[in-house]
């Protein structure tokens, strides 16, 4: 029997994170040997979510009250690193993993937190292409000019070795601004 086949009767044909019905397909939970026990059925939504933080929404995942007691281990993990993304301790608390399982769900979070994040003044991560607003005068050396509060700096670029500049233009010109100084929108 394949995986997917084994995870289908498993799951009942539903999703094991938020019980879907639809566009379901098998998703392996990181580190993975490629096993039944390494891997759940999920459907489209959720595994759009997995695997791209910014598309998070945290209205969907009111389901994992549900499945985070659920007895198949990978939905477990998935669950502990999803309530720790989320920032919700509580719940990512009241998940009992054996030790084992929970070097598991660590061992994902800890390569999650080595990538860079770039956040705006309110904590809101920040995506290259994103619209940010600069939220006080900044004045711009070498270029002669001050990037004024309120100009909208469109399609940016994310500095990839440090998180707190970004890169767009202002009246024409490409100059580094600091994260601490912008919002989202």
């Amino acid at each position: 029997m394949s995986i997917e086949e084994s995870l289908k009767t498993r799951s009942g044909n539903k999703c094991e994170l938020c019980g879907s019905q639809e566009n379901l397909s098998v998703y392996e939970v990181a580190p993975s040997d490629k096993t039944v026990e390494q891997s759940i059925y999920i459907c489209n939504t959720c595994k759009e979510q997995l695997e791209d933080d910014s598309k998070l929404d945290p209205n969907h995942w009111y389901c994992l009250n549900d499945s985070m007691w659920s007895e198949v281990d990978a939905v477990k993990v998935v669950a502990y690193r999803l309530f720790h993304k989320l920032g919700d301790i509580d719940n990512k608390d009241m998940i009992y993993l054996e030790d084992d399982i929970k070097q598991w769900a660590d061992q994902g979070l800890v390569a999650d937190e080595n990538k860079i994040v770039h956040k705006d003044s309110n904590g809101v991560i920040l995506n290259a292409g994103d619209t940010v607003t600069i939220i006080k005068d900044l004045e711009v050396k070498g270029a002669g000019f001050t990037a004024k509060r309120g100009t909208a700096v469109r399609n940016i670029s994310l500095a990839m070795d440090d998180e707190t500049h970004i890169e767009g233009r202002v009246n024409g010109v490409k100059i580094m601004l600091k994260t601490e100084f912008l919002k989202k929108g």
